[in-house]
């Protein structure tokens, strides 16, 4: 599909989001071609790694909300949690690179990537509380271990965005470059991976992702349950309403 690019070569498989107008937003088609995407990325032997990419400006909006309201995930079968198990089970190494806002899902994917760069326009967000929902892709296990518990505090329960050199300074992103040149250098570093030996490359992820592989697929069940139920209660309600009425929710009676 046009809004999800896929291109494989040299061995790495590169998944552009080309949705500009809708600042890179997802929609369960587009959950589903990335499912996709992975499980033929994952099953192809001459696929060494995946570059998850945006444009310039944008890395991803998160869900588009009117798709979201229309096709909400009524199952654990649903696209987007296809694509999380997918992503989080990926046992070759994945990358991202980051311009412009990643949010929502466009930050806490990046939690299950190896390698992440962004450019310094990056503006990382997880407004769930904002929405009256809980956080996802495992996140409220991850980002503790990553920020620290009070850091995660601030950018879970405020979810207000930060920036390029925070997320570097506690160890998101690798390394934050100019973003006309971010892209770029993802892409070599990807390509600097796909001479590795797959083999290497596949038991080391492995190894260093074993003592917590369980504990994340257990966390992003219960995510998956707790948002299920959140996302017909009143405070989503009001806060998907005030979306699209473009006002301000009011919480005070929820």
């Amino acid at each position: 599909m046009s809004d999800i690019l896929v291109h494989t070569e040299a061995g790495v498989t590169t998944l552009t989001f080309n949705r500009p107008d809708k600042k890179n937003s997802i929609t369960a088609a587009m959950y589903a071609a990335l499912a996709d995407a992975l499980e033929a990325a994952e099953a192809d032997p001459a696929v060494r790694c995946v570059l998850f990419q945006g444009n310039e400006t944008t890395f991803s909006a998160g869900n588009d909300i009117g798709d979201f309201l229309n096709n909400p995930p009524a199952t654990q079968d649903s696209p987007v949690f296809r694509f999380l198990r997918g992503i989080a089970q990926f046992s070759k190494p994945a990358l991202a690179v980051v311009c412009g806002p990643a949010v929502g899902i466009g930050t806490t994917l990046l939690f299950h990537c190896d390698l992440v760069y962004a450019g310094d326009n990056a503006a990382f967000s997880m407004p769930f509380v904002n929405l009256g929902l809980c956080p996802e892709a495992a996140s409220s296990l991850l980002v503790p271990q990553m920020l620290g518990y009070h850091r995660a505090a601030e950018a879970l329960l405020l979810g207000e965005p930060f920036m390029a050199e925070a997320a570097l300074e506690v160890g998101l992103v690798n390394r934050v470059l100019p973003p006309m040149e971010a892209a770029g250098y993802a892409q070599a570093v990807a390509r600097k991976l796909a001479a590795k030996p797959i083999s290497s490359l596949i038991e080391t992820k492995r190894l260093m992702k074993k003592s917590q592989s369980q504990l994340v697929m257990a966390q992003m069940a219960e995510e998956g349950v707790s948002f299920g139920r959140m996302l017909g209660e009143p405070a989503a309600k009001e806060a998907f309403g005030a979306f699209m009425e473009r006002r301000k929710p009011d919480f005070s009676k929820v």
